[in-house]
């Protein structure tokens, strides 16, 4: 088993652990408007059916949209967790490191390629 962490040097680990910060920070900003948004259109008085279900179809794209990015922060938290602990660029699955290309992509990623096929083909 690869020792703790030794898939990323200190300094690339300050340099993702930024730029997870920063993703974190843009994300909360997004959500923010995103509940603003929601509660004007809650506020608007529709003036009929068609003003209705278009304020309806919005509420719920921006209410999606935040699902996802409500995930993408709870991945984020995970990874900057795992940087604290000393276990980022490990596998959460099979302790294998994580290859540089797939972090650098995907800072939050908690799995490696192979096992992130693998969950992937099992919930098709």
């Amino acid at each position: 088993m690869p020792s703790k962490g030794s898939v990323v040097n200190k300094k690339e680990l300050e340099a993702v652990k930024k730029t997870l910060e920063t993703r974190r920070g843009e994300i909360i900003r997004k959500l923010s408007e995103a509940q603003n948004q929601s509660k004007i259109i809650e506020t608007d008085i529709a003036q009929d059916l068609a003003d209705k279900a278009e304020s309806s179809y919005t509420k719920e794209f921006l209410l999606s949209l935040s699902n996802a990015e409500r995930g993408e922060l709870l991945q984020i938290d995970a990874a900057l967790k795992r940087i604290a602990r000393g276990e980022y660029g490990l596998c959460l699955s099979c302790q294998k490191e994580i290859g540089k290309k797939r972090l650098h992509h995907i800072p939050w990623t908690s799995f490696c390629i192979e096992c992130q096929e693998k969950s992937e083909a099992e919930t098709a």
